[in-house]
């Protein structure tokens, strides 16, 4: 960093001296590991302008529609584009979808029926999930209405418990729910690789099973998806990687084509299904977004190696650790105390472009079993592309550190949030 830099921090964000040296000398340790990121990042640049040209996007398809929103051409270009960039046969994206959870549920709804079985072979997912499968007794949920639900734990050494898998699956085993992400857990999130693994024993056993990822936190983290490897339906969240800090909201839904049929109609009604559902003058927003998208990833996967790098090196547990390979863009840090998690996620939010005067606290957060504390200063509410951190409050006190539209604001919300911890 140069001495005019050095000067502003000191100056501005009050970071010391001492702060200022580790960072010099992390960041030049770190420039191998960048470049690395940056290979990726310019594979799916590659990817996604490709398929901007192949569907000949234009400026007539950021026209809006209302009411119905019937032939919005638009729309049904962003459709064909992802489906293009995740290589598969369709896909639905739909600001109507308001979060990645509500993507999730719609995809599992539309696709089990009475009767039939639902299995997480990694363990419990993350807590909003709780509710849409019915395991916390939510209303509405996919147990009230005759779904069953098994889940298989992971192995201590956080492995795929192969033996279990093959012992839960029976006849009435319908779809497999893979959560690639971490969620509120401490297991590492998996690689495509692994995923791959997973879905080829899983198909040894029943082959027209339903395999589903949740691919939250992890588009364009890879050369790959999961989608190439096996799934028959990818989900996520617009405000998250795919949407580049621009999409204001929606998810979704990658696969195939009968698959993605039934989520239409999930998400409509029965005879409408993808026909219906206005854009609302929101297709540009997603088309940037999306293109926008490896170049913000990047952003913040650079964002999370320095923060692992820098945590470890003040001797707080981190995982990934910066040497490691990323399968997300989310970073865990074990912060010992409540105390210690409330500072950091206060940083957090000080050095954020919005709300930076706020001071976040821990709180009854619907869909989760504990308090939560988010910070998240963020241009769209809830966005986790943007720089943000949250935890719950409960052993081991692990904080969740995720996004940052640009590398140097998530290096110096990490400086901030160290700095407000008091202990450099």
């Amino acid at each position: 960093m140069n001495e005019l830099l050095n000067e502003m921090l000191l100056k501005e964000f009050s970071i010391s001296h001492k702060l200022i040296d580790l960072v010099c000398e992390t960041e030049k340790q770190l420039h191998n590991k960048f470049m690395e990121v940056d290979k990726v990042a310019e594979y799916n640049q590659y990817k996604v302008l490709k398929a901007f040209g192949e569907n000949k996007v234009s400026e007539i398809h950021f026209a809006s529609t209302t009411g119905y929103g019937y032939n919005d051409a638009g729309r049904d270009i962003i459709e064909s584009i992802y489906a293009d960039v995740f290589k598969t046969e369709s896909a639905l994206v739909r600001s109507q979808m308001v979060c990645g959870t509500h993507a999730l549920s719609v995809a599992l709804s539309a696709n089990l029926k009475p009767g039939d079985e639902m299995l997480c072979p990694v363990g419990k997912p993350y807590d909003t999930l709780a509710s849409v499968i019915g395991t916390n007794g939510a209303r509405g949920s996919l147990i009230e209405y005759g779904v069953t639900y098994r889940q298989v734990d992971l192995l201590p050494d956080y492995s795929f418990d192969y033996e279990n898998i093959k012992k839960a699956i029976n006849s009435k085993t319908k779809l497999v729910e893979i959560q690639r992400s971490r969620g509120y857990s401490t297991r590492p999130s998996f690689s495509i690789k692994e995923i791959k693994d997973l879905i080829k024993y899983i198909r040894g056993i029943k082959e027209d099973v339903i395999i589903l990822v949740d691919n939250c936190y992890g588009e364009f983290v890879d050369y790959t998806e999961p989608s190439e490897v096996g799934a028959d339906m990818v989900v996520g969240s617009l405000i998250k990687n795919p949407g580049g800090g621009i999409t204001p909201i929606g998810g979704y839904i990658v696969g195939k084509n009968e698959f993605i049929e039934n989520a239409a109609y999930r998400l409509t009604c029965p005879g409408l299904g993808k026909e219906v559902g206005a854009s609302l003058g929101l297709n540009q927003k997603f088309l940037q977004g999306l293109f926008m998208a490896p170049q913000t990833v990047s952003a913040s996967l650079k964002g999370a190696i320095f923060t692992a790098a820098i945590m470890d090196k003040l001797g707080f547990e981190v995982s990934p650790k910066a040497e490691e390979s990323r399968t997300d863009i989310v970073q865990q840090i074990n912060m010992r105390t409540p105390e210690n998690v409330i500072k950091f996620c206060q940083g957090i939010q000080k050095a954020s472009p919005i709300d930076s005067h706020a001071m976040p606290q821990p709180w009854d957060m619907p869909g989760y079993d504990n308090q939560v504390i988010m910070a998240a200063g963020t241009f769209v509410q809830g966005s986790s592309i943007e720089l943000s951190a949250d935890a719950p409050i409960r052993p081991p006190y692990t904080v969740y550190m995720q996004g940052g539209l640009t590398y140097w604001h998530a290096k110096i919300g990490t400086m901030v949030a160290i700095e407000n911890m008091n202990i450099i």
